[in-house]
C-alpha cells in the first residue's frame, strides 16, 4: 500500500502540472482529474493510518518538460494503468472498486483531449499582453518559485495533520487551508506556465509534516504568513507601474492571508486550551 499512495501522489502532481501547461477545456478536465486523483490519495491515506502503517510523502522525480501535451497525457495514462494493477493492495475493496472506476473513466478522458503545443516551459518570462520591466520580471519569477512551492508543502502538511486528527474543530480549520492552498497554488502555477517557468515543487522532508509540537507548529505558520504578505504587499508594489490588473491580483493574495492568520491563531487558542500547554 505504500508503493500505492507513493504513486497516486506522483500521478495527482503530474496531473496537476498538465493542467497549468494546458489551454481551455483540456485545462478545466486536467483540473478536475487532479483535484479526485487528490481525493484518492487522501482516502488511500486513510486506509493506511487504519492499517496502522506507517507512512510518509515521499516520491519519486517528475520529469514533466515537455513541447507536446500528448507526451505528458500519454505519461498520466500509464501512470494510472499502473495504480490500477496496484490497487489490488488495498484492504478496503469499495475504494479499490471506487479508485479503479474513476481511472478507467479518466483514461477515456485523457485520450479524447486535444493535442497542443507546450509553451510552460520557454522561459520567455512574458505574462500574457502585461509588459513587465525586469525589475519586475525578475521580482514575479523570484516570487512564484518560492510561493508555488510554499502552498504545495502547505497543502501536504495541512493533510497530514487532518488525517491523523480525530479533532473536527482542527479539522476544519485544516481543510479551508488547504483548499486555500489549492487556490493559490493553481493560480501561481497557472502564472508560472504562462511565462515559460513552470517547475514540480520540490519533495518534502518528513520533519516538516510530520509535527511534533503542534503548538511552535502553529506560531511559526503564523510568522510565515506575516512573511507572505508582505512579499505579496512588495510584489504588488513593484508591478503597479506597469500592471494594475497584476498589482490588484497581489493584494487580493495578500488579504487572503488575514484570514489564514486568523484561522492559525484560532487553532493555537484552542489547541493550547485543549491540552492545557
Amino acid at each position: 500500500m505504500l508503493s500505492l499512495s507513493k504513486r497516486v501522489h506522483e500521478v495527482w502532481l503530474v496531473t496537476l502540472m498538465a493542467g497549468f501547461m494546458s489551454k481551455n477545456e483540456s485545462k478545466l478536465k486536467l483540473y478536475d482529474m487532479s483535484d479526485i486523483i487528490f481525493r484518492h490519495f487522501t482516502w488511500i491515506e486513510n486506509d493506511l493510518i487504519k492499517s496502522k502503517i506507517d507512512y510518509d510523502y515521499d516520491r519519486d522525480m517528475i520529469p514533466v518538460k515537455v513541447e507536446k501535451l500528448s507526451i505528458i497525457l500519454n505519461d498520466i495514462n500509464l501512470r494510472l494503468s499502473t495504480i490500477e494493477l496496484e490497487l489490488i493492495k488495498l484492504d478496503d475493496r469499495d475504494l479499490a472498486e471506487r479508485v479503479n472506476s474513476d481511472i478507467k473513466y479518466m483514461r477515456f478522458l485523457l485520450s479524447s483531449l486535444p493535442e497542443e503545443s507546450v509553451t510552460a516551459f520557454n522561459t520567455q518570462r512574458k505574462l500574457d499582453n502585461i509588459e513587465l520591466n525586469e525589475e519586475a520580471t525578475d521580482a514575479l519569477t523570484l516570487f512564484l518559485f518560492e510561493e508555488s512551492y510554499k502552498e504545495y508543502e502547505l497543502i501536504m502538511i495541512y493533510n497530514y495533520l487532518k488525517a491523523n486528527s480525530t479533532d473536527a474543530f482542527l479539522n476544519r480549520i485544516f481543510n479551508i487551508l488547504i483548499d486555500e492552498s489549492f487556490f493559490h497554488l493553481k493560480s501561481f502555477g497557472d502564472m508560472m506556465a504562462k511565462m515559460g517557468i513552470l517547475g514540480v515543487p520540490r519533495v518534502i522532508h518528513k520533519e516538516l509534516y510530520k509535527v511534533t509540537n503542534v503548538v511552535e507548529f502553529l506560531k511559526d505558520g503564523i510568522n510565515e504568513e506575516l512573511l507572505a504578505k508582505e512579499e505579496c504587499k512588495k510584489l504588488a508594489d513593484a508591478v503597479s507601474n506597469d500592471s494594475q490588473e497584476l498589482a490588484k491580483f497581489f493584494d487580493f493574495i495578500n488579504y487572503q492571508e488575514n484570514y489564514h492568520i486568523a484561522l492559525m491563531k484560532e487553532a493555537l487558542e484552542y489547541y493550547t486550551k485543549e491540552k492545557n500547554v
